[in-house]
């Protein structure tokens, strides 16, 4: 390259500053030219927020360490998603997904076969928590970071304050060379051929680039408003589409977990932080309305009486028709979303900008790889999305005189299902081999067998025992490999406070 790429990002928050952060690590100042550009009128949508460990990766990559960026961020650590009341039908009221790391490897095997045993009438033990080093830590409120003579590798993720969390990622990539460039757009200067050539400021300035990374939020000014890519909703699978969210008092000992709780129209998550709680509850507004809503929500947390206000935010679900279009790519809400179970959310900001970069170093900083990159994002999508909507189909809120509503039937009831999670639903009923049948897929699934295993065994989604019973623990591995005096004795080494 005879002068540096330049590359735009139209919008700041977390995902902006998370893409500005890993180009300028990936690239030099002589290959590459980062600036930002952001409205100081457009506040961040700043909430407690919980990732998967994939976000442990991306601070590695970028050599921060958790003692500088977790103080600044008010971060916890978070081994385990905790759902409640999901499937009480099942006799299940609450069941643990925890993050899967290198210790499991000699219990995964165990779990998915007394999972394979239960699925064929057996009574054996199928609770993943009991499985898995995360869910023991969980369980006993113990941080996931080992003595350096512990010999295997932990994953987890974090709590963390999304506006600091975007605020210390915006002070570190300007200290890296990103510029920072604060302006409210007024027009997107385009060639014949479509592309976006600058963007124009209100203060009349021009911001030329190469390429361009929208990152304005549910907006899009760029990728839809200018560019008018498609939207495809999976309103139709997913139907929450509102949250209102409150904060409370920090926690006197915050837990390692995230928690997940029914309500009557959708769920109510708990993160916990150092300085507060964050709470929120994703709804459906087919279902209830705003001011429902917040009643319900309030009376959850004990806030009822409180004079401090919620905040109210909608929400988009779905993915753009093509994440990379002539020569912008969406990122963040502008690209997309699927509503916060599970934290997604920063996860699939990762893997897209780290497609993309990949894709540009592969052809030079062309359009070549544009094809295959859309094709790898979009499968990323729709593999979230058939796993968050799993979580609703299968829930059995209301059933054998279970607490439930007319938005868990409708969701229970929901027949437009993908094909794709109908295949892996109808291998796991017939007692096939889920891991090979993910394993068989083109691209990789966005959730690994054992999380699979977790979510189908946590909802007690099995057919009814059978009548002939071996005998008491005859058969169930869990028992007969003694899984819980390894796991009981690997969480020795992990202490309650750091």
């Amino acid at each position: 390259m005879d002068k540096p790429v330049r590359l735009v990002i139209l919008g700041g928050g977390t995902a902006g500053w998370m893409a500005a952060n890993l180009f300028a690590k990936r690239w030099s100042r002589t290959q590459v030219h980062i600036t930002l550009m952001e409205s100081p009128e457009i506040p961040i949508i700043g909430v407690g927020e919980g990732s998967t460990p994939s976000l442990k990766r991306f601070f590695k990559q970028l050599d921060l360490t958790e003692q500088e960026w977790m103080p600044a961020c008010h971060a916890t650590y978070k081994t385990n998603i905790r759902f409640v009341g999901w499937s009480p039908a099942s006799g299940v009221q609450e069941y643990s997904h925890p993050f899967y790391s290198q210790p499991d490897v000699f219990n995964e095997r165990t779990f998915f076969t007394n999972c394979r045993t239960r699925r064929l009438g057996l009574d054996v033990i199928t609770d993943p928590e009991k499985f898995f080093i995360n869910g023991e830590l969980a369980r006993q409120g113990k941080m996931p970071i080992a003595p350096p003579n512990f010999p295997f590798q932990m994953e987890y993720g974090y709590h963390f304050d999304s506006q600091l969390l975007g605020h210390y990622l915006a002070s570190v990539a300007r200290a890296r060379g990103v510029v920072h460039h604060q302006a409210k757009l007024a027009e997107v200067l385009r060639n014949d051929r479509g592309e976006i050539t600058a963007l124009q400021t209100d203060a009349g300035d021009l911001l030329a680039g190469d390429f361009f990374i929208d990152c304005t939020g549910f907006a899009s000014l760029l990728m839809q408003k200018a560019l008018a890519v498609p939207f495809h909703s999976y309103q139709q699978q997913l139907f929450n589409d509102s949250a209102v969210v409150m904060p409370t008092p920090a926690l006197a000992r915050p837990p390692v977990e995230t928690r997940s709780t029914a309500l009557s129209a959708g769920w109510c998550w708990q993160i916990p932080l150092t300085h507060r709680t964050g709470n929120g509850y994703v709804y459906s507004s087919q279902f209830i309305s705003r001011d429902q809503a917040e009643t319900e929500f309030r009376a959850h947390i004990g806030m009822s009486n409180s004079s401090e206000s919620c905040r109210h935010l909608s929400m988009r679900v779905g993915q753009l028709a093509q994440h990379w279009s002539h020569n912008c790519v969406g990122l963040g809400l502008s690209q997309g979303f699927i509503e916060p179970l599970e934290a997604t959310a920063l996860h699939l900001v990762q893997l897209t900008v780290e497609a993309l970069m990949d894709a540009w170093d592969d052809h030079q900083f062309t359009s070549n790889g544009r094809d295959h990159f859309n094709r790898t994002v979009a499968n990323h999508f729709d593999g979230v999305r058939d796993y968050i909507i799993a979580h609703y189909k299968l829930n059995t809120r209301g059933l054998n005189n279970t607490q439930g509503s007319d938005y868990w039937r409708a969701n229970r009831d929901n027949t437009q299902l993908p094909e794709s999670l109908l295949q892996i639903l109808d291998v796991w009923y017939r007692c096939g081999d889920l891991t090979a049948e993910l394993a068989q897929r083109t691209i990789k699934p966005a959730f690994n067998s054992a999380s699979w295993h977790c979510l189908l065994a946590g909802y007690g989604a099995f057919p009814p025992l059978a009548t002939n019973q071996p005998g008491q623990g005859k058969g169930d591995l869990y028992r007969e490999c003694k899984v819980a005096d390894f796991v009981e004795g690997c969480a020795m080494n992990f202490p309650l406070f750091l």
